[in-house]
């Protein structure tokens, strides 16, 4: 039902409501010769706003803020019906957090980016010093998916355009007036012309973005996408920072406190309808606490309502697509057809016209099936079950993705122990999904789950480019490794080697007088 549609022209995008199939509003196709346009205007902006202030970028981001801030319910209904979630998770998984984002980058960025000192050690007895700046890179092209497309793009264009890069976006075809809006936010905000600009298309527009040779790309999506995304940047040695999913595990050991692991377990399954990089895709409990944990989570799963996301109390809205719901259909049906048992739901939801899928608790699964490798993306809780400690950490590694997970645990020792050993990104210890939404933290994963990070320093760090300044601040005299070479610098630089090996700062002053002879030699 809901899909990228062009006009008979070829000349607009039309977005569909995925829960009721009405269409949300008509898009005008950026043409793909203008996309290298696009990233030449926004290097001729850079080129005045990379000389900005942090001050003055500090304000037009909270003055952007301030326009979502009063915008929020207008933003809220239109991601609920272009993404089909519910408002009460377009308040609380994008808007939110990426308000807090925007605060934090606005506040924080010049003291991360503050001139560094490096400890140099025995060149810093000779009157040389270093330190670190550092660059913005240019244009920062942002291709970001479809299950989060507000919070995604706003909160890396906000780090991109503090950093003091331009940014080109190119929201998903199946989320274009989301893209549009984000555009205006910054325009309303008196954002200076060309520092943020909305490329709207599909894949061809997004493969067009990369080939024009930004300064970097930012991409989330498959790991198929990112693999002909990566390939394509290197041609001009554009770096990319590539979010890929993940297959999510959550390990519940029997002293955990179960009410909360069943709501986590729910929570973290089925928000966004499943459609989460970071959701619980596999479940291992401990055999012994496996019957009553399940009654639980079932019994909170048939405690949903599904529907579309203008209701208040609807916790499972649509999928944003048919391709997407086919996979679900897909996987289900691997399932069931691998011996698994289907406790609730595993079939669209036959009440609703639009594009739901019921929230489906399935039992008896194990890593051997191809629905425990394969990402789902979709409302479905397989549960597995474990007898040991290394066994947990074993069926969690066992996995091409590595983007985030959770243990739950009454042992805090164990909680961190367990976590520091599974190959993820990032894990939480009686947490769950999140941590996304905390814009001080990096987020990006290990494997398959993509490369680089966003978010905290660490995701900062990818827009800038280090430059290092080394300094003589004697500058009286050649240094004693110049040429031209003789005996005296062959002796004094094994000498050298020796003494710097040995780390000693009282046999490096006793070096001096051996390299004054060389200094002299050279005068």
């Amino acid at each position: 039902m809901k899909a990228a549609v062009t006009s008979e022209e070829h000349s607009e995008i039309i977005s569909y409501d995925p829960a009721t199939g009405e269409e949300v509003g008509r898009v005008a196709l950026t043409p793909v010769e203008a996309v290298g346009q696009a990233v030449s205007d926004g290097r001729r902006a850079f080129s005045k706003w990379k000389s900005t202030s942090f001050a003055e970028r500090s304000r037009l981001v909270m003055a952007a803020r301030e326009v979502l801030l009063a915008e929020m319910d207008e933003v809220a209904s239109l991601i609920s019906r272009e993404s089909g979630k519910p408002v009460a998770e377009a308040f609380s998984m994008e808007i939110a957090p990426v308000l807090d984002l925007m605060q934090y980058f606005a506040r924080n960025t010049e003291k991360m980016l503050r001139p560094a000192k490096i400890g140099i050690g025995i060149y810093g007895l000779m009157g040389r010093s270093s330190r670190i700046v550092y660059h913005p890179l240019g244009v920062v092209g942002i291709i970001p998916a479809w299950n989060y497309p507000f919070s995604i793009p706003l909160g890396e264009a906000t780090m991109a355009l503090m950093a003091g890069n331009t940014v080109v976006i190119k929201p998903s075809e199946l989320t274009p007036m989301i893209g549009l809006k984000i555009g205006e936010i910054f325009e309303k905000a008196s954002f200076p012309e060309n520092t943020v600009q909305i490329l709207s298309g599909d894949g061809s527009t997004g493969a067009a973005l990369v080939e024009a040779a930004p300064d970097k790309i930012m991409f989330t999506g498959s790991v198929a996408t990112g693999k002909k995304i990566a390939a394509a940047a290197a041609k001009n040695l554009t770096s990319v920072v590539l979010e890929l999913g993940g297959k999510d595990p959550m390990i519940v050991f029997a002293d955990a406190n179960l009410d909360l692991a069943a709501g986590a377990a729910v929570w973290g399954a089925f928000c966004n309808a499943g459609q989460s990089c970071s959701s619980v895709e596999r479940l291992y409990v401990e055999e012994s606490i496996a019957e009553e944990l399940t009654r639980k989570i079932i019994e909170k799963t048939k405690q949903l309502k599904q529907g579309t996301g203008d209701q208040p109390d609807v916790s499972i809205g649509a999928m944003s697509s048919e391709r997407q719901i086919k996979i679900v259909e897909d996987h289900v049906e691997d399932f069931r057809a691998a011996g698994a048992k289907i406790e609730t739901g595993g079939q669209r939801n036959p009440t609703l016209e639009g594009l739901f899928y019921e929230p489906t608790v399935i039992t008896g699964a194990h890593n051997e099936m191809r629905a425990m490798q394969e990402e789902t993306f979709g409302p479905t809780l397989p549960i597995a079950t474990f007898s040991t400690e290394e066994e947990a950490i074993r069926l969690a590694n066992d996995s091409e993705f590595g983007l985030t997970a959770s243990v739950w645990t009454g042992n805090r020792a164990r909680g961190e122990r367990v976590a520091q050993s599974i190959e993820a990104g990032s894990v939480c210890v009686n947490e769950v999904l999140y941590t996304h939404g905390i814009g001080q933290t990096p987020w990006g994963g290990f494997k398959n789950s993509g490369r680089g990070r966003t978010h905290g320093r660490e995701g900062l760090m990818e827009l800038v480019q280090p430059q290092h300044i080394h300094v003589n601040k004697l500058a009286l005299m050649p240094d004693a490794w110049w040429m031209p070479y003789s005996a005296t610098a062959v002796k004094t630089f094994r000498k050298m080697t020796t003494t710097f090996a040995t780390g000693s700062l009282l046999k490096t002053i006793q070096l001096l007088p051996q390299l004054w002879k060389r200094i002299k030699e050279l005068l």
